[in-house]
């Protein structure tokens, strides 16, 4: 029985994209929309064949910001939480500003970073780490909060030091929410690369959408979104059967 849903859940995601696809030819055939204003999925698909090698140079940019900025905003949210965790006292004057800083609008500082760091790639790096840097330091701060009290009792009967029980303890029991932030990071963090595309830049798939919208090229648009929207989900499942392997333990502790 185990091994028959093993296998319709293989061909889940086939029947949401054709279901998808479905409703989409539905509305381009039956909604009376003209080509420039709703492609339909045929002439996109067209479109993302004739246009391969350009989406593709295009990709591997927006894929580079997005993947330096989850590795800068995944180190700098983790120090982050194990300062805040390590200094108490440094908390009650951190958490207040982290809370601001994910109060102000994306689009509001975007202009800023594009003027800061250039139109280059470091603008919608910094875009991305701000972006992921929020869901990951407060998951991992949480998670180190709420170690569970046994294994702090017995590690400090073994008289081990702040920063061993730190590293060796609370960390680890850290983890699986550590996990948690991580794929809501990976989930949103096309969202900064993109942004910063749109505010200033002179490749990438942002940009390419961008002219194609002001050239009312929707098919290659929507060609664009489509490779935008592969890389966001690969990025998002390998990453989730990579914590699986390296967290296997989470589900026994939430």
């Amino acid at each position: 029985m185990r091994s028959f849903l093993q296998k319709i859940s293989l061909f889940r995601p086939l029947v949401i994209a054709f279901s998808l696809l479905a409703l989409w030819q539905g509305a381009v055939s039956f909604g009376g929309m003209p080509a420039y204003m709703l492609p339909s999925p045929l002439t996109v698909w067209q479109k993302l064949i004739e246009n391969a090698p350009l989406l593709a140079t295009h990709a591997q940019i927006t894929l580079l910001e997005i993947a330096l900025g989850l590795l800068l905003g995944f180190l700098f949210g983790l120090g982050s939480a194990l300062l805040l965790t390590r200094y108490k006292q440094l908390s009650k004057f951190l958490l207040p500003l982290l809370v601001i800083s994910q109060a102000i609008p994306v689009f509001a500082i975007a202009p800023l970073l594009v003027l800061w760091f250039g139109y280059g790639l470091a603008s919608k790096i910094v875009m991305t780490v701000l972006i992921i840097y929020f869901p990951v330091t407060a998951a991992c701060f949480d998670g180190l909060r709420n170690t569970p009290k046994t294994w702090l009792d017995l590690a400090k009967t073994l008289e081990i030091s702040p920063i061993a029980m730190l590293f060796k303890v609370q960390l680890p029991a850290a983890l699986p929410s550590l996990a948690s932030g991580l794929r809501i990071a990976v989930s949103v963090a096309p969202i900064g690369a993109i942004v910063g595309e749109w505010v200033g830049s002179s490749q990438g798939l942002g940009y390419l959408m961008l002219h194609a919208n002001a050239r009312m090229q929707t098919d290659l648009m929507f060609a664009a979104l489509f490779i935008l929207l592969v890389i966001a989900l690969l990025l998002y499942f390998v990453t989730d059967k990579l914590l699986k392997r390296l967290v296997p333990w989470a589900a026994h502790l939430h």
